[in-house]
């Protein structure tokens, strides 16, 4: 019977048995399956039969269904492995539930089914591990082996399996299925994996019967020698073979003949190991099923390794999803168009090093014919930059559309963003422009000051002396300001140092100076002083990582005014 598995939300491990025509997902409590999350929209999704297997609809939600990573658009049928996600819940899909897993609890099945036991650590190891062992208490009597044909049709239906599998929850219980059809007197299996620590995890178990101990408990001496030595090995008869005389987990289990091997990467470094072994006195294991299990081990190793990158490119694109979001909420806070102001036009342009950044401008239309020009710059960018300038652009538009006084404004716009305690701060210049009297009052914060073009064709960067520390280091901090006359065709520049910091492959920075001589060449039409700056500086840097956000924004009194 086909199903859903949860893989991470609320319901993580719970898994959904698909028997019906259809089933519809989504947070209302009425959806055949409910996913208790905020961004779920009332009802995402839908699982609708078709044929023998199912496919996924999207129901218009608003942040999307994808599949694989990829955002579905039309109706997609579903297939073994296929990872599913919806907001931030992710599930699997599985084309039958094989009845004899054990899946403890829900979630990973094997991680609550295994006890792993230290079995003598601090002892001195009489095993000697290799790949031929010793065989002792090899009379067991009649065996109850599969045929050599079997096995051999049984390996070559692994590695077609193995072959196939992309995603790790599939590639798992397929080595154990494989191998207890070709090892019919194996009562036990169970596969363990390194975590990015370096610690032994189990990831999956298989017993031959429901009704057998439900927690395995196993040795992870045993597993760690036979990884260190990158060497199987095989008991006949583990009750009475010295080298397992200090693993009490073969005691207590009563495991009378057993096989262990390490799973190897493409490097032929361990990644895990993998163990069978069985209770009964008779029927046991033979010599030559060691070479077998290599064999399997050899191919599941890099199964599993192909798989785990498998499901890493598959974190990375759900990475990159969400910093796709991301992006769009952060350019949501930022003007979509230029302010309509008579007499005066603008130019703006913001590029973050990554998908988002920590610059920030924009434009807050104040009362008595005034506009705010903002432009900041968040120490750093990524992620947390982009957090911090959400957070900012809140309370910019608070401080100055609420206070006249852009100078207080900017003091109470500090001492909101010191009490944050974030341990960032922040570099501002805004200018409050009057265009009625055509005045520009300047308040800075630890910025460098506008490049403002004069009606005479020289260059001066008012309010520099006027400025204040950035934001964010210490509140009860006054701010002076600085007002200027625009005349018609002047200008003022504002950027973040990602422009004149940009450096090329040689380390030579684009420099402040270079972005004056733009402004003083093409200053009057600042359309084209913004093109020809970013043109500039994108030449300057080209074949090299843009390492810091950018943002240039211009504003020009017209000659006609």
């Amino acid at each position: 019977m086909p199903y859903l598995e949860a893989i991470t939300g609320p319901a993580m491990g719970r898994r959904y048995d698909l028997d019906l025509a259809q089933y519809v997902l989504g947070r209302h409590p009425e959806c055949d399956i409910v996913l208790e999350s905020g961004s779920v929209s009332r009802q995402h999704a839908k699982v609708v039969r078709a044929g023998n297997s199912y496919q996924l609809e999207d129901l218009k939600s608003r942040n999307g269904t994808f599949v694989n990573g990829r955002l579905i658009g039309e109706p997609t049928k579903l297939i073994e492995g296929d990872s599913i996600r919806i907001c931030d819940i992710e599930l699997t899909y599985h084309e039958e539930l094989q009845s004899s897993e054990l899946t403890f609890g829900g979630g990973e099945s094997s991680a609550l089914g295994i006890m792993m036991v230290d079995d003598g650590d601090d002892a001195p190891s009489t095993r000697s591990v290799t790949a031929k062992l010793d065989v002792r208490g090899s009379q067991f009597g009649v065996q109850v082996n599969a045929s050599p044909e079997a096995k051999f049709a049984a390996m070559l239906e692994i590695m077609k399996s193995l072959g196939k599998a992309v995603a790790l929850e599939a590639v798992l219980p397929k080595v154990l299925d494989s191998l207890f059809n070709i090892f019919i007197q194996a009562d036990r299996g169970f596969i363990v994996l390194k975590d990015d620590q370096g610690n032994l995890t189990p990831r999956w178990v298989k017993t031959r019967r429901p009704d057998q101990e439900e927690m395995v408990r196993v040795s992870r001496t045993v597993l760690r020698e036979v990884m260190q030595t990158k060497e199987a090995i095989i008991s006949l008869d583990a009750g009475s073979d010295s080298r397992f005389e200090m693993s009490q987990s073969v005691a207590d289990f009563r495991i009378r003949s057993m096989i262990v091997a390490p799973l190897l990467n493409s490097d032929g470094e361990p990644i895990g190991a993998i163990q069978i072994d069985t209770v009964q006195q008779k029927g046991g294991f033979e010599g030559k099923d060691l070479e077998i299990l290599i064999g399997v081990a050899n191919q599941a190793g890099i199964a599993i390794e192909n798989a785990q990158l498998h499901e890493q490119m598959i974190n990375k694109k759900l990475v990159e999803q969400d910093l796709e979001l991301a992006r769009q909420v952060q350019l949501a806070f930022l003007p979509k168009s230029s302010p309509s102001v008579p007499g005066y036009s603008f130019y703006q342009y913001y590029k973050p090093a990554s998908q988002i950044g920590g610059d920030y401008f924009d434009y807050i239309e104040l009362d008595n014919h005034r506009v705010a020009i903002v432009l900041a710059d968040v120490v750093g960018h990524g992620v947390a930059a982009a957090m911090f300038m959400a957070k900012l652009s809140a309370e910019t538009r608070f401080a100055f559309a609420t206070i006249d006084d852009p100078r207080q404004a900017m003091a109470i716009l500090n001492d909101r963003i010191t009490a944050l305690g974030a341990e960032r701060f922040i570099t501002m210049t805004t200018i409050v422009l009057d265009y009625v009297a055509h005045k520009a009052t300047i308040v800075i914060a630890g910025h460098m000051p506008p490049i403002m073009l004069k009606a005479s064709k020289t260059i001066e960067e008012p309010g520099g002396e006027a400025g204040g520390p950035p934001l964010g280091i210490m509140s009860d901090i006054p701010f002076d300001s600085l007002e200027v006359d625009i005349k018609p065709g002047e200008s003022m520049t504002l950027y973040t140092d990602g422009i004149f910091e940009a450096s090329n492959a040689q380390g030579e920075q684009y420099s402040i100076e270079r972005v004056r001589k733009q402004v003083a060449e093409h200053g009057e039409n600042i359309q084209a002083a913004g093109d020809e700056i970013i043109k500039n500086v994108t030449r300057h840097i080209v074949g090299c990582d843009q390492e810091d956000d950018m943002c240039l924004v211009i504003l020009g009194r017209s000659l006609s005014t």
